[in-house]
C-alpha cells in the first residue's frame, strides 16, 4: 500500500481562519470595497462617499454611504417606491425609473446641504454625458459608484441611475462607454439612443409592437398602463413631468401609514402569578361541580 501524506494536518486547521460572513454568502466583493472605501491618511477622517445602487424584484435603493469602523453611515437615501409620489406609478424598475431614482437622490443631498440653488445639474436630459463644474464658492459633492456585484456591461440599469445623479448635479468619477447607446465600432455615445432610454422609449416601441402583432399579450403584459391610461405616445411627455416633480420638491416625506391599533400576537401571552393561581381555582371548581352533578345523577 502506497504512503499518503497527510495534505491538512492539525497545524493546517489550528491556523485556519474562516472568511467574513459576507463572503461566505456571495453578498460582498471585499476586493472591490477595500478600494472604495480606502481614505488618504491626511485627510484625518474625512468621510469617503459613495454612491451605492442596488436592485430588487420590485424596488430600487440609491444611498449616499460613508465607511467607519463601527459600520457604514447612509447619509441620504432614495427609492423606487417614492416615485408615484411624484406621478410615476408604474414600470418602477427599468432604465428609466433608475434615472428618476437617482436623480431624486442628487437633488435630496444637495438640498439637505443647502448646495441644491448652487448645483443644479443638467435640468434638460437630452442624453449627452455630463459633468458638473466647480463653483467659485463650494466644490461639487463628490462620489464614487459602487454597483456591488452587478456585471458593469453597456446599458445596465446602474448606469441610468448614475446618469441621473449627475444630471442631479453629483461629482462622480465616470465614462460615457458603459452608457446606452455607447456604439462599440465608431466609440462614441449616441445621445438620442440613451435620451430614448432615460424617457422610456424602448418601452414605449415595445408596446407599439406587442400592440400590432400580439394584442392578447399586450393586454395581461402591460395591464397595470392601461389601468391608468398610460400610452405609448404620452410616455416621454409623463416623464418629464416626474423629472420636473423631483426637482421641485426632493424632500423625504414621512410614510402616511398608521400604526395599527392593536398588536397581532402569535403566541400566548405570559401569565403572572396570581392569574396563573386563580385560573388554578376556576379549573379545580369547574372538576368539582363535574364531580357533584355525576353524584347526583
Amino acid at each position: 500500500m502506497a504512503f499518503a501524506k497527510a495534505q491538512k494536518s492539525k497545524a493546517y486547521f489550528k491556523r485556519y481562519q474562516v472568511k467574513y460572513k459576507r463572503r461566505r454568502e456571495g453578498k460582498t466583493d471585499y476586493r472591490a470595497r477595500i478600494r472604495l472605501i480606502n481614505q488618504d491618511k491626511n485627510k484625518y477622517n474625512t468621510p469617503k462617499y459613495r454612491f451605492v445602487v442596488r436592485f430588487t424584484n420590485k424596488d430600487i435603493t440609491a444611498q449616499i454611504i460613508s465607511a467607519s469602523i463601527a459600520g457604514d453611515i447612509v447619509l441620504a437615501s432614495a427609492y423606487a417606491h417614492e416615485l408615484p409620489r411624484y406621478g410615476l406609478e408604474v414600470g418602477l424598475t427599468n432604465y428609466a425609473a433608475a434615472y428618476c431614482t437617482g436623480l431624486l437622490l442628487a437633488r435630496r443631498v444637495l438640498k439637505m446641504l443647502e448646495m441644491d440653488a448652487e448645483y443644479e445639474g443638467h435640468v434638460e436630459a437630452t442624453g449627452e454625458d455630463y459633468s458638473v463644474e466647480p463653483t467659485e464658492n463650494r466644490r461639487p459633492f463628490r462620489a464614487l459608484l459602487d454597483v456591488g456585484l452587478v456585471k458593469t456591461t453597456t446599458g445596465n440599469r446602474v448606469f441610468g441611475a448614475l446618469k441621473g445623479a449627475l444630471d442631479g448635479g453629483l461629482d462622480i468619477p465616470h465614462s460615457e462607454k458603459r452608457f446606452a447607446g455607447f456604439s462599440k465600432d465608431s466609440k462614441q455615445l449616441d445621445a438620442e439612443v440613451h435620451r430614448k432610454y432615460i424617457y422610456c422609449g424602448h418601452v414605449a416601441a415595445y408596446m407599439r409592437t406587442l400592440m400590432e402583432d400580439e394584442p392578447e399579450k399586450y393586454q395581461s403584459h402591460f395591464c397595470e398602463y392601461i389601468k391608468r391610461g398610460i400610452e405609448a405616445d404620452n410616455l416621454e411627455e409623463l416623464y418629464k413631468k416626474v423629472h420636473a416633480a423631483i426637482r421641485a420638491d426632493p424632500n423625504q416625506k414621512k410614510s402616511e401609514k398608521k400604526p395599527p391599533a392593536e398588536h397581532k400576537r402569535y403566541n400566548l401571552k405570559k401569565l403572572t402569578y396570581e392569574e396563573r393561581k386563580a385560573r388554578l381555582v376556576e379549573r379545580l371548581k369547574a372538576l368539582n361541580a363535574a364531580e357533584d352533578d355525576e353524584d347526583d345523577e
